[in-house]
């Protein structure tokens, strides 16, 4: 039988108590932290958290309106500071507006709080600060047009090689690189540099190479293209037939990339076609342009007719196979339906109906320059300058050479007179640019003798060369010009015929800086003497007059430098 000892305290009620008192005690202090935070969070709901900073502004224990207007206010001139980038070598300040760039000051706001705030927010209000970087609201579409707009300024396409010819030398022009603007990571490095006060950020310039490498430039001028032009190639068509010579094959013979980092080969056969027209296809078969004939003072269209041409672009194709397939070096030339580059229709339309310019330059009879003068102006009788189109005096022509009649005559090279292959026809040039001077049509490309030759009015004349100086002008006109040359023993005329649009009249200024001229003599083989003339400038002036009125006036500048006396000696 078991006994309790009245004197001992029962251990189970005491512990009991004991728990429970501290339960209460856990719940009071929970209970008043939850009062505590509910009071806080209550205080701090609707505002922004206090210490709150953003880029420095305090935006703490304001409400998201009042947050905003002070960021408003207080970035403003942070938020429209150009940004400064550093491109090529170059700095470039572009505008935030101008590159899409703006602070979302709603969406920083919001980031920062201002509902009702978690207890780990009520702790970070109370007891600390902190720094928030601003949200950048960033219009993509905007952005990527600015990047492009700055790549237009940067960028350099890569220069791919190419081979032409100086005489049958080939010339290798060697490629080069080029760069480009990384514009996708530009636009990242720009929006990562907005709203900040570092200096200018480099944006990323990547180099562009070219499709084919020096190295096969320099093979390609070294061996494919010395063997292209090392022989003639045969034009056949049927029993017809003719050749083209190296010297033609240089003149229109190109390699260039095929964009597969090798050279192709190019043969522009449009001009061949014309001339070797009449040999391979006959002057009776071959379709002819409309022209004009000038008929008691008026001019009259002559119709053009259709018939078999060259095709000029399959003829190219198989000319540059030829030269460089290292076989057969005979071309059958492809032959198509021609149709005359100006129809009936299209003559009868261009306004050809008066002369409207003209001149004349008188020369010595029979002297080899007559030679020369006569055939280049029979090759550019006739010919149509249409509305718009630039005439080129060296483009229509071509190269003087024996070929075509042109032999040997004086003409003026680095301040002597020289022989050459076409010398004197810059008579025709300054004929030519008096009729464009007089006929009121815009002087594109004229180049004055160096010296002053008393045939050609002072101020008003051009020479010519090939390949430069080029004698060109435009016809600034809504028709079309014929031209029409004629010559004697002792005189050339131009005239040009189209509609009529100005009177022109010539006013010269008197010569002034006049310079004397050296005396001396020379006994080389090939001395030509010279006579000996002052140097001097002018002034000369067009007026455009219309119905009496003038409406333009345009200024010639001209300086002679002094022509030596020149006496061959003996040994000459």
């Amino acid at each position: 039988m078991s006994s309790i000892d009245p004197g001992e305290p029962g251990s189970a009620p005491s512990g009991r108590r004991r728990r429970k008192a501290a339960i209460l005690g856990v719940t009071a202090v929970l209970a008043l932290a939850v009062v505590g935070y509910v009071v806080a969070a209550a205080a701090l709901s609707g505002k922004v958290p206090p210490g709150t900073r953003v880029a420095g502004v305090g935006i703490g224990g304001l409400s998201p309106a009042a947050a905003e207007s002070r960021l408003r206010r207080e970035m403003a001139a942070t938020a429209a500071r150009p940004v400064t980038a550093e491109v090529a070598g170059k700095r470039v300040r572009l505008s935030p507006d101008a590159i899409g760039l703006s602070v979302d000051y709603p969406g920083t706001v919001a980031a920062a709080g201002g509902g009702w705030p978690s207890p780990a927010g009520v702790v970070r209000a109370l007891l600390g600060t902190r720094e928030l970087a601003p949200r950048v609201d960033v219009d993509e579409e905007r952005l990527t047009v600015a990047v492009a707009e700055l790549a237009t300024t940067v960028d350099k396409p890569a220069r791919e090689g190419r081979v032409s010819y100086r005489g049958l030398e080939p010339q290798a022009v060697l490629p080069r690189a080029g760069r480009a603007l990384d514009q996708a990571e530009a636009a990242r490095t720009l929006r990562a540099a907005y709203l900040q006060p570092d200096g200018p950020v480099p944006l990323p310039i990547g180099v562009v190479r070219p499709k084919v490498p020096a190295s096969e430039v320099g093979r390609v001028a070294d061996t494919t293209a010395r063997t292209a032009v090392a022989a003639p190639v045969k034009l056949t068509n049927g029993s017809r037939q003719a050749t083209l010579t190296p010297g033609q094959l240089a003149a229109h013979l190109r390699f260039a990339s095929d964009g597969d980092g090798a050279m192709r080969p190019s043969f522009d056969a449009a001009s061949v076609a014309v001339e070797l027209q009449d040999d391979l296809i006959g002057a009776d078969l071959a379709p002819k342009d409309a022209g004009f004939t000038i008929v008691n003072g008026k001019p009259r269209v002559v119709p053009a007719r259709e018939g078999r041409g060259i095709d000029a672009a399959a003829l190219g194709r198989s000319v540059a196979d030829a030269v460089t397939g290292g076989g057969s070096r005979t071309v059958v030339v492809p032959v198509t339906r021609g149709k005359p580059r100006l129809t009936t229709e299209q003559a009868r339309g261009l306004g050809v109906a008066e002369k409207v310019g003209s001149f004349t330059t008188a020369h010595p009879c029979c002297a080899p320059r007559v030679t020369n003068i006569h055939r280049i102006a029979d090759i550019v009788d006739g010919h149509v300058v249409m509305p718009g189109e630039t005439f080129s005096l060296n483009g229509v022509v071509g190269e003087r050479d024996k070929a075509r009649g042109f032999v040997e005559a004086p003409m003026i090279l680095n301040g002597r007179y020289v022989n050459a292959v076409g010398g004197g026809v810059s008579q025709f040039a300054t004929t030519m640019f008096n009729a464009v001077f007089f006929g009121g049509f815009q002087d594109v490309q004229h180049t004055p003798h160096s010296f002053y030759i008393s045939r050609y009015p002072a101020g008003r004349e051009s020479t010519v060369s090939y390949p430069q100086p080029d004698f060109r002008w435009r016809n600034d006109s809504p028709y079309g010009v014929l031209i029409k040359t004629s010559y004697t023993s002792t005189s050339l005329t131009v005239q040009f015929w189209s509609t009529k649009r100005f009177d022109i009249e010539s006013q010269s200024s008197a010569r002034y800086n006049v310079k004397g001229f050296a005396t001396l003599t020379d006994s080389g083989p090939r001395c030509i003497p010279m006579t000996g003339v002052e140097g001097f400038a002018i002034d000369v002036w067009r007026i455009f007059r219309k119905d009496g009125e003038v409406v333009r006036k345009q200024k010639f500048h001209t300086v002679y430098t002094p022509e030596p006396s020149l006496t061959c000696g003996a040994g000459s």
